[in-house]
């Protein structure tokens, strides 16, 4: 496919001559007269770019190369004159000009300049489409109320300096709320510091996180910067700060109320500007009373708290999440994706993900991995998906849902996958004809089957509308 250059120019024998040449050389070349028409010509069809003059009537191509970069800031423009001046190429290029031709143009210095331009809008668009995807992948996925409502409630606290601690089970996506809050924020392009506090023994904590000078302890041969020196001007994300010592408790909270801190074994007094987002699977008003937590440092980092649901509390976005992972994984492993058949997805709504989001991605990728080069792309066989689950929780699954179940007494808890299989089956349908208050028309077009198909499902499984 030829690349596409613009020439705008006033004179018939330069716009002429350029198409002539660029044309022989495999562009496909297109011209304006004048920097008003060549601005509609980019709204029409956008070139990759431009060659302009800089001394036309009515708009000039100075004024003409600020409409252009204020509309398409990434497309490159070069630009070109007859009796230009270093004052003017220096004009030019602080307003966004890629660079700058005399007239008449060296076919050799243009071509070569071409060539760098597009290079150039190449690596801008792909770090445009880059940013977009890290940012699309820094934002919890889901249509549920609650992730609609944590979305919202990101974009309100991203642009703050409020401290935010994230809560919520393991495996929920605490780590991905704290990196949307810093890719939102103004902080962006400032470094996203994280330390997982429970990673870290508790002797090295402190040296982790405010950095130790030379002879410290045994063993500290040099000085070395803490996560919060690293953080500087960004952000720095605690997770687990449950687990940190009460010691390490009491410097935190000092830099929170000061942005100051000492290293350890030094004495000055390091001054540093750091936002501060934590997260913890622990009841941290549990852990006050227990005395494992201080109090102050928890009203200092609860000022904007976040409650990331768990998967089974949004079994709704369970379908969403599942076909993106889906996506996500077959491009990476370069295989067709699987098609999840409504029963399929039943089971996964009605399965209670003891490792949530985290659970079903390695679920997903694992099906994907183990699916056989001539199955790709063909639905998933239930009692297939089935047996990647884990048996430990289908089985606790299933006892927990005695209410649901019609059993003798005496009877063998559920074990094979055909009754398992039914179980979930049951256990959805039930819960989708709740959803829509027991109307079997609107559950039926829900579960994507036919009405007197439904009926025979509640007939089968002795599902009867509930009554208070």
């Amino acid at each position: 496919m030829s690349r596409s250059v613009l020439v705008i120019d006033d004179e018939q024998s330069i716009r002429s001559t350029l198409q002539a040449a660029l044309g022989d050389e495999g562009y496909a070349v297109s011209a304006a007269s004048s920097g008003g028409a060549g601005i509609d010509q980019i709204r029409v069809s956008r070139p990759d770019v431009v060659i302009l003059d800089i001394w036309m009537p009515e708009m000039d191509g100075i004024e003409t190369l600020k409409q252009i970069k204020s509309e398409w800031p990434d497309l490159p423009v070069v630009m070109m004159s007859g009796h230009g001046t270093i004052e003017t190429a220096v004009k030019a290029t602080k307003l966004g000009a890629f660079d700058f031709l005399e007239k008449p143009p060296s076919l050799e210095r243009l071509l070569l300049l071409l060539q760098n331009a597009m290079v150039s809008s190449d690596l801008a668009r792909e770090n445009q489409l880059l940013k977009k995807q890290i940012r699309k992948q820094r934002m919890l996925i889901g249509e549920s109320p609650q992730i609609l409502q944590i979305q919202d409630l990101v974009k309100r606290v991203a642009p703050t300096m409020g401290s935010v601690l994230i809560t919520g089970e393991n495996g929920t996506g605490k780590e991905l709320v704290a990196r949307s809050i810093h890719a939102l924020s103004p902080r962006f392009n400032k470094p996203l510091i994280e330390v997982n506090c429970a990673a870290i023994p508790e002797e090295l904590i402190e040296s982790e996180l405010f950095g130790h000078e030379r002879g410290a302890f045994t063993g500290a041969i040099g000085l070395k910067k803490g996560k919060f020196d690293l953080a500087h001007g960004g952000t720095l994300f605690l997770d687990e700060i449950g687990d940190m010592s009460l010691k390490a408790q009491a410097k935190v909270l000092r830099i929170l109320q000061e942005q100051k801190f000492e290293r350890v074994g030094g004495t000055q007094t390091i001054t540093v500007d750091v936002r501060v987002v934590a997260a913890t699977n622990k009841d941290l008003k549990d852990e006050i009373k227990r005395g494992q937590f201080r109090e102050d440092l928890f009203y200092r980092l609860n000022v904007i708290p976040f409650q990331i649901p768990s998967l089974r509390d949004r079994t709704g976005d369970i379908a969403l999440l599942a076909d993106y992972f889906m996506n996500e994984f077959s491009s990476n492993y370069l295989r067709k994706p699987r098609v999840f058949l409504p029963e399929s997805l039943a089971l996964l709504a009605a399965y209670p993900w003891p490792g949530n989001v985290r659970e079903l991605k390695n679920l997903i990728e694992r099906i994907l991995i183990l699916t056989p080069e001539s199955e790709d792309g063909q639905p998933i066989p239930l009692d297939s998906l089935l047996t990647h689950l884990d048996q430990d929780a289908v089985q606790a699954s299933l006892a927990g849902r005695a209410d649901s179940v019609v059993r003798t007494p005496g009877t063998q808890a559920l074990r094979s996958l055909r009754d398992a299989r039914s179980e979930f089956e049951r256990e959805f349908i039930v819960k989708t004809l709740k959803e829509n208050e027991w109307n079997v028309s609107k559950a039926a077009q829900v579960l994507g089957i036919e009405r007197s198909h439904l009926h025979k499902k509640m007939k089968t499984f002795g599902i009867e509308e509930e009554t208070e």
